[in-house]
């Protein structure tokens, strides 16, 4: 089971949303729009990846992360492992 189900509607919604920022910036460059409203457009919906991301990150360690842990063995491990991987995957970019 995944960490987001109690949340997956949310996330759907807030990916299609996203959807619709991106197909108004290829409007935007179809009309040649000014390079800086251009940019300003990429980096709303760049944040709103990031929080989406950040939010399905938090439902991972509360839900996924947490439970193995209380397993314990290697499982344990792996999913820590796993989860560092995502966070160092998200500071980067």
């Amino acid at each position: 089971m995944v960490g987001y189900r109690g949340k997956k509607d949310s996330v759907e919604k807030r990916l299609r949303r996203i959807e619709g920022q991106v197909r108004g910036l290829q409007r935007m460059v179809k009309e040649e729009a000014y390079c800086i409203d251009v940019l300003t457009q990429v980096s709303a919906a760049t944040r709103a990846l990031q929080q989406v991301a950040l939010e399905l990150l938090d439902d991972h360690l509360a839900h996924c992360v947490r439970e193995a842990i209380e397993s314990g063995g290697p499982e344990a491990r792996a999913k820590v492992a796993e989860a560092s991987a995502a966070v160092a995957r998200l500071v980067r970019s």
